[in-house]
């Protein structure tokens, strides 16, 4: 029951099947039930919400039909992407409203009155505080992506803002990868008589994803990612780090040894963030070292490898970073570095999925690993005079 206009949109995009979350949520989106999808990352939810309202912006066009929330810049301005393409043929106007980009830009973007909205929810409340005649009265359609990592990143208190200006008589869709006590509140205040869909396991990682440790004393860590790295030549990497600071020094150290590096993670501008990722989603850069506000809903098509250079601090962030390789039934792999502290951790995660991972074949190669250990300590060495050089600067 999609319109022509959709379908050749789906063509032209190369979707030749439904994924299983498309094919169990847009049939029921269509009768005009709001939805709950469980899905996990990589499944094609963006789709899955985009062509119900586009099948229904068509049959009823007027402004500021639907609005989606997400929890990062990077994932709002995919989806609008999406958005534009699934709507090519149609003439879909969409803004996207998120932090780090002009107020006054997007409040003439908003005054264009645009057919969708897709957002961060902080901006958004920011406009409907502050840019006169602009408000969601009218609103059709809300959708909340990643429902889980919007309200880990405590943005509850301005997703209930909204709901409070928008009307009741409304679709509302939440997509999330897990089912958490604070995404049930977040339904039980959002939706009305929700059908619930479920494509994954509480925890699961795709069958094509083969899935890898490394054990090795602390003091070695990088040089056993140089050593990775430079093994791995020529496959797309994204190595997770948990904070800012270990990102933006290992993308320093990698490319005083040569790698083809960049980074991404919450410090950067929004300039700079759209940079790093479109410069590693043309291939002009192999590595992507980033933080884990990078690791949800990123659509980096072709992702050979993960390395978890930092394990995770939760089964959940560990599924969601490995979600990045092995998508749409490609096969992928991924490597987490375990050092004499992480062993705890690394069991829990190992719990959490019921898997034992086996170690990264290094063989015989393992004895020239600290081979590398010079060069890599002197990359260090500069990398923090670097970093160092860059924090006085600041101060200035």
């Amino acid at each position: 029951g999609i319109i022509p206009q959709i379908c050749e949109a789906c063509e032209r995009l190369k979707f030749k099947a439904p994924s299983e979350i498309q094919a169990k949520s847009i049939p029921i989106a269509l009768q005009g039930r709001d939805i709950i999808g469980l899905a996990q990352t990589g499944s094609g939810k963006t789709a899955a919400f985009s062509i119900p309202i586009l099948q229904e912006l068509w049959n009823s066009p007027q402004p500021f039909f639907a609005c989606i929330m997400s929890p990062t810049r990077e994932l709002a301005i995919q989806i609008a992407e999406q958005i534009e393409a699934l709507g090519s043929t149609m003439g879909v106007r969409c803004a996207t409203i998120v932090g780090g980009m002009d107020m006054m830009t997007q409040a003439i973007a908003l005054s264009k009155k645009p057919h969708v909205i897709v957002c961060t929810p902080g901006r958004l409340v920011d406009h409907l505080e502050n840019t006169k005649g602009f408000n969601l009265k009218h609103l059709k359609y809300l959708i909340l992506d990643e429902a889980d990592r919007l309200l880990d990143f405590d943005f509850g208190d301005e997703i209930d803002k909204v709901l409070k200006v928008i009307p009741r008589d409304r679709h509302t869709y939440l997509f999330s990868a897990t089912m958490t006590n604070k995404v049930e509140k977040l339904q039980r205040a959002s939706l009305v008589n929700p059908v619930k869909i479920e494509v994954a396991t509480k925890y699961s990682t795709v069958d094509t994803l083969l899935q890898y440790y490394l054990f090795f004393p602390f003091k070695y860590k990088e040089c056993y990612l140089a050593y990775l790295l430079n093994e791995l030549a020529g496959q797309t990497t994204i190595v997770f780090t948990t904070t800012c600071l270990v990102s933006q020094k290992l993308t320093l150290m990698l490319r005083n040894l040569g790698f083809q590096a960049v980074c991404l993670h919450g410090q950067l501008s929004q300039a700079k963030r759209i940079g790093a990722l479109n410069k590693f989603k043309s291939g002009s850069r192999s590595i992507l070292i980033a933080t884990d506000v990078a690791s949800r809903g990123l659509d980096i098509p072709s992702v050979d490898v993960v390395i978890n250079y930092d394990v995770p601090q939760s089964s959940k962030d560990y599924i969601h970073r490995v979600g990045r390789t092995a998508r749409a039934g490609r096969s992928g792999k991924s490597v987490t570095f375990v050092t004499q502290y992480d062993v705890e951790w690394f069991q829990r995660i190992e719990a959490a999925i019921e898997k034992k991972m086996d170690e990264f074949p290094l063989g015989k190669d393992k004895e020239n690993v600290l081979l590398f250990q010079e060069r890599v300590s002197e990359a260090c060495r500069i990398a923090n005079m670097v970093s160092k050089k860059k924090k006085k600067r600041k101060k200035k």
